[in-house]
């Protein structure tokens, strides 16, 4: 069956790559809020550890907290910078896919990794909504998800490699 030429979105016959190039631009999308999230988790654990005390001192004064909170900002700005360099990429016009592909797998595995040390370090109040980490956690599965589960994202990469197909 034919499109009538009036309702074609592109060029005929070009379907299929139209859509896997939006897709690769929603994967960039993707990993824009993907860095957000991961960023938001670490805004909140700083402010939370600062203020929160136990025993008589902030919570941010223990080594333990310290570390997490620090490996939290070291994926969060991992996550902004594959975004930055897929980004740069597709506004050169220059192929993107696999830097998209990387971005959205980095960005969704810090916004994941990131919600769940936010929870820790929240404790018992990271489970509610009255906390924007529990938020947060909802989020940052549904980025793992979303554009292509994270093992596609790996195939997709490999492939930009110029692997083969899996068999």
């Amino acid at each position: 069956m034919r499109v009538p030429a009036g309702n074609l979105l592109g060029r005929e016959g070009r379907g299929l790559s139209q859509f896997l190039s939006v897709l690769d631009e929603s994967r960039i999308a993707i990993s824009a809020v993907g860095a957000g999230v991961a960023q938001g988790c670490v805004d909140e654990s700083v402010r939370h550890a600062k203020e929160r005390a136990a025993f008589g001192r902030s919570i941010g004064a223990n080594q333990a907290i310290q570390f997490r909170i620090a490996d939290m900002e070291v994926r969060a700005q991992s996550a902004r910078l594959a975004y930055y360099h897929a980004v740069t990429k597709m506004l050169r016009g220059e192929p993107f896919g696999k830097e998209a592909s990387i971005a959205k797998l980095v960005s969704s595995g810090a916004a994941m990794d990131n919600a769940r040390d936010a929870t820790q370090i929240f404790g018992g109040y990271g489970c509610l909504n009255d906390y924007p980490v529990a938020r947060f956690y909802r989020d940052a599965k549904v980025l793992e998800v979303g554009e292509g589960t994270s093992e596609v994202q790996r195939m997709l990469i490999a492939r930009g490699l110029g692997l083969p197909a899996a068999a």
